[in-house]
C-alpha cells in the first residue's frame, strides 16, 4: 500500500509551469521589451 503513492508521483505529467532557475536577466529583458513595443504601438496608432 505503502508504494501507490509513490508511483503516482512519479507518473504525475510535468505542466511547464515557471522554474527557479530560469535566466531572470531574460525574462525581465523580454519583459521591458514587450512594454516599450506596446507603448509604441499605442502612440503610432494614436490611442494616447
Amino acid at each position: 500500500m505503502t508504494s501507490t503513492p509513490h508511483s503516482l508521483t512519479l507518473l504525475r505529467a510535468r505542466t511547464g509551469g515557471p522554474r527557479d532557475d530560469g535566466p531572470k536577466i531574460l525574462e525581465n529583458v523580454l519583459g521591458w521589451t514587450l512594454v516599450v513595443l506596446l507603448a509604441v504601438f499605442v502612440t503610432r496608432a494614436g490611442l494616447m
